[in-house]
């Protein structure tokens, strides 16, 4: 009954075409984002910050940013995890080279270099499609991994590819403890996530879609292969850089190229998998759901007095991750976002059958 479009009349196109036409929706992502900015500071403690909010914020973000690639446009990638490695490597050089320059451009200006890298790793999707530009895009993460090894001027010098950064500061306030590095992803999270909900329901949007549906008709009727394919692999590594600099940044604070290695990739293609492909919200259910399986099968069976090693705890993890991935991909394709999409649809012709 509370879930009902009785009396929201639309009396113009931009009210029937808005983000949320539904009344309850609106209110409901307001009630959340108060909650929150204002009441998770308040309540959460160090731990559930550290360890379950602020990467699942970050990992939240580069997932969004891999589905603009993948659920959006359809083209294939496995190498997310370089495109972090280039925004967060190329984010401290601009930290540490340019001395005064505002974290909020380092962070930007490492997400304009992972731009750069994905289009051209980009340009075999005009060619190639499927198994063979995922391999092509493989390819990236292993240059990455032996560039930032190997090339000691992209770690300043360091000798390990170990860097580190510290004293951050946004317009003047400093971000340093849990609940303020947890308010600037928050912000940042919420910022990218309205603009690429904007983009896709855009005419930009619409030719990557078209692509991903069908690329030739796509071609038929007009859309550019090049700019489409090509625009979305730089949104997408863009989004992804910016997550990596916060990665390294905000979460970790010192890095090396392990940190970024294939199976962050992989994870976050599981994020996506798993959350729904073609979803904003897709990817923020794909990454709580990544982030807090391993943090419960560490925790349940000690609430079950089932003794359980970290290895075999590692090992469950990695078999779950697998059958839940088939399962999705059997059962319903589009992830945990359609079923809360089909839930939402039943809510509204509630009690009737549908």
């Amino acid at each position: 009954m509370l879930y009902r479009e009785n009396g929201q009349f639309k009396t113009s196109y931009s009210a029937d075409s808005q983000i949320f036409p539904i009344r309850q929706d609106a209110i409901f992502i307001l009630l959340l984002l108060a909650l929150a900015f204002v009441g998770v500071p308040l309540l959460a403690s160090e731990y559930l910050f550290r360890a379950i909010l602020i990467p699942f914020l970050i990992l939240g973000l580069a997932a969004l940013g891999l589905n603009v690639l993948v659920g959006y446009c359809g083209q294939i990638s496995l190498g997310t995890g370089a495109f972090m490695a280039v925004g967060a490597y190329a984010a401290y050089n601009f930290h540490v080279r340019l001395e005064g320059l505002p974290l909020i451009l380092s962070l930007l200006g490492g997400g304009f270099c992972a731009t750069v890298v994905g289009v051209f790793f980009g340009i075999p999707s005009l060619r190639i499609r499927g198994l063979y530009l995922a391999v092509a895009t493989l390819a990236a993460q292993f240059f990455c991994d032996w560039a930032f090894l190997r090339i000691k001027w992209f770690t300043h010098d360091s000798t390990s590819g170990n860097v580190s950064v510290s004293d951050l500061q946004v317009f003047g306030l400093p971000i340093e403890s849990p609940v303020q590095k947890y308010l600037f992803c928050l912000s940042i999270l919420v910022l990218f996530a309205l603009l690429t909900k904007n983009l896709v329901r855009s005419a930009v949007g619409r030719e990557w879609m078209a692509m991903r549906d069908m690329d030739v008709a796509a071609s038929v009727i007009g859309i550019r292969p090049v700019y489409a394919k090509l625009s979305a692999f730089a949104v997408s590594s863009f989004i992804v850089g910016v997550a990596g600099a916060l990665w390294g940044f905000v979460h970790l604070g010192s890095w090396e190229p392990a940190a970024f290695s294939i199976d962050r990739s992989f994870q976050l293609l599981f994020m996506v998998i798993i959350g729904g492909l073609g979803s904003i919200s897709g990817a923020f259910f794909g990454a709580a759901f990544i982030i807090v399986l391993p943090i419960l099968l560490n925790q349940i069976p000690h609430w079950l007095g089932i003794p359980l090693g970290t290895e075999t705890a590692a090992h469950l993890e990695f078999m779950i991750f697998g059958a839940l991935i088939v399962f999705f991909l059997i059962v319903e394709p589009h992830g945990i976002a359609r079923l809360w999409a089909t839930a939402k649809e039943k809510l509204r012709l509630w009690p009737f059958p549908h």
